[in-house]
């Protein structure tokens, strides 16, 4: 899905169409691909022995950004009229139906009349991408009507049109010309969506595509090497790349040369005309060091301001300026390096940042990770105890086991194929061997397996047997709420439970601080949330969580934490955490959002 909306697909015949276009464009020298970044060079197409498949995104529903919303990005950017437009070069990297063009057109044609000048000096002020003709036809015709409604004659307006759209692929052009403002709403596709060797090309060119990465975080840094000093991009996009891991090298090229302006949270504003899955925020980059940073957030009432009133008021330092459903504050020095943005509202990135500097990490006194992966739970899972000799079943715990809030075993095992020394030797075990033996094809066929063909049979993740045998909190992957629950030693966690242990706490004192609004607070500021609202409480999440020194904790606060963890009850968890932490009520709901 685009995060705009659009609904996104790869289309087999249109690659096959583009993969010939592209072929004739690189011979005529229409297309020259980007210099990666940090040293490392793309590695061109043309000696690939095979045609590239190049992706085309198509829309399978289209869903509009609304026009507010691209006004406003407008406005934050600087792209106004009263400016002088036309020596300046403004790009759009994917235009689609020109839902951002349009405007930008509108603004330059106005700029050229505020300044006097024919419309025909501005063939090289602006440039929009698409990557298919049909769409750059759509982009075209939106162009030359905004001209010929505005007065151009018709060959004019054709003229500035043709020179406007371009259908290239933005990622491979990106380097052509530097820019002043670069500025739209770029493709959210996931590189499993691409052809394997476009995908290549994108991640040998774009070294910020790490891992899982989408599409977008490509097209941020195109833009972003592109800029002028000065120059500014501006996107409206999901905000995962500001926490999530794959956007950790991203985050490392903007902090390295780059000042985040500002940062707008539109979670629960009415961005697009239709409901969508992303969690999009505006975010303003400038090509300078950075300084000081506009932290703010918008709510559904953001859409009945004017867009220049909204961006007036999130630019100045003026609290009385502010409207109704609109929150601000201003971040004198922004994150490090690749640390992740936990930005969800000003009141929220303000007692984080408080906490952070008074409180040590969890794992400074504990240990976070991550249960048992198989890579095939059909085969190493089970409920029949009779399967394979007794000592080769390991009690496992399952996100579901602990669906209440306490621990209830389900039953379930792994037909565990590690001792405390290491990978069994199936001789040793014949029933074992025999199970393994029956599934080896499916076996066979998992990733870990072909990288060692001698243990086909182990499992991903190696078993720690001591980690069995100790008390641990669990804490299910997916889950609305920050709910740990206390193992007594007796079940190994599957792939979708994390762990934490520790010998400096009394887990049940740790549990109830972590049950707390204060514990939601760091993984609903650190975390993502997903479709339906769901929180992921992955390992680097949890171990930047703030907590006290245990041994800071008076006898009275642990027993009350501790009580509170046993009852379940959050309400006065809450309370003993909020005297802890040094926090008011009214702030810890304001932060939640709540």
């Amino acid at each position: 899905m685009n995060e705009d909306g659009r609904q996104v697909s790869i289309s087999r015949s249109f690659s096959l169409n583009l993969t010939r276009e592209f072929e004739a464009l690189v011979a005529n020298n229409q297309i020259r691909l980007s210099a990666a970044t940090r040293g490392i060079q793309l590695q061109l197409i043309a000696p690939l022995r095979h045609p590239l498949p190049i992706a085309v995104v198509e829309p399978k529903g289209i869903v509009f950004t609304k026009r507010w919303v691209v006004e406003l990005l407008l406005d934050l950017s600087g792209y106004c009229s009263d400016k002088n437009l036309m020596d300046a070069l403004a790009i759009e990297p994917a235009a689609g139906d020109g839902a951002f063009l349009g405007p930008m057109i509108e603004r330059l044609v106005e700029s050229c009349g505020n300044l006097g000048r024919s419309l025909a000096e501005c063939e090289h002020s602006l440039i929009a991408y698409e990557l298919t003709e049909e769409s750059a036809a759509r982009a075209r015709a939106v162009a030359q009507n905004i001209l010929i409604n505005r007065g151009a004659k018709r060959p004019l307006a054709k003229r500035l049109a043709d020179a406007w759209v371009l259908t290239r692929d933005y990622l491979l052009d990106a380097d052509s010309r530097q820019a002043d403002f670069i500025i739209g709403n770029p493709p959210y596709v996931r590189l499993e969506d691409i052809p394997e060797e476009t995908a290549s090309v994108y991640r040998n060119a774009y070294p910020t595509m790490r891992g899982r990465a989408d599409l977008y975080v490509a097209f941020f840094e195109a833009a972003l090497r592109q800029l002028k000093p000065g120059g500014v991009c501006a996107f409206i996009c999901a905000d995962r790349w500001m926490r999530n891991q794959y956007g950790a090298e991203l985050r490392q090229l903007i902090t390295s040369a780059y000042s985040v302006e500002m940062l707008l949270s539109m979670h629960h504003a009415n961005a697009f005309d239709d409901e969508v899955d992303a969690y999009p925020a505006i975010t303003v980059i400038r090509h300078k060091k950075q300084q000081s940073t506009v932290v703010a957030s918008a709510d559904q009432e953001a859409e009945n301001i004017q867009p220049q009133q909204l961006a007036t008021a999130l630019q100045t330092n003026d609290r009385d300026r502010l409207p109704q459903g609109i929150h601000r504050a201003v971040v004198d020095t922004w994150f490090k390096d690749a640390d992740p943005w936990p930005c969800h509202s000003p009141e929220q990135l303000a007692l984080l940042r408080r906490l952070e500097d008074q409180f040590p990490p969890l794992e400074m006194n504990a240990k976070v990770g991550i249960g048992v992966a198989t890579g095939n739970d059909s085969v190493y899972i089970t409920t029949d105890t009779n399967l394979v000799e007794p000592s080769r079943l390991l009690k496992l715990a399952l996100a579901k086991d602990l669906a209440d809030g306490t621990m209830r075993w389900s039953g379930h095992y792994l037909v565990n194929p590690w001792n405390r020394d290491g990978l069994v030797d199936l001789k040793t075990y014949p029933k074992l061997r025999a199970y393994y033996e029956q599934h080896v094809v499916a076996l066979k066929r998992r990733h870990t397996a072909e990288k060692n063909v001698s243990k086909w049979y182990k499992t991903i993740d190696r078993v720690n047997h001591t980690l069995t045998d100790t008390d641990k909190l669990y804490i299910p992957d997916i889950k609305n709420t920050l709910e740990p629950v206390l193992d007594r030693g007796e079940t190994y966690p599957h792939h979708n439970l994390y762990f934490i242990q520790s010998d400096e706490w009394d887990l049940e004192v740790l549990g109830g601080l972590l049950m707390s609004k204060v514990g939601q607070f760091f993984i609903e500021s650190y975390g993502v949330r997903m479709r339906g609202g769901y929180l992921r409480f992955q390992a680097q999440y949890l171990r930047r969580i703030r907590v006290p020194a245990p041994k800071t904790l008076s006898k009275m606060l642990s027993h009350e934490l501790k009580d509170a963890f046993r009852h379940r009850d959050k309400s006065r968890a809450t309370q003993v955490a909020l005297d802890l932490y040094g926090i008011n009520a009214r702030t810890m709901e304001a932060a939640l959002g709540h």
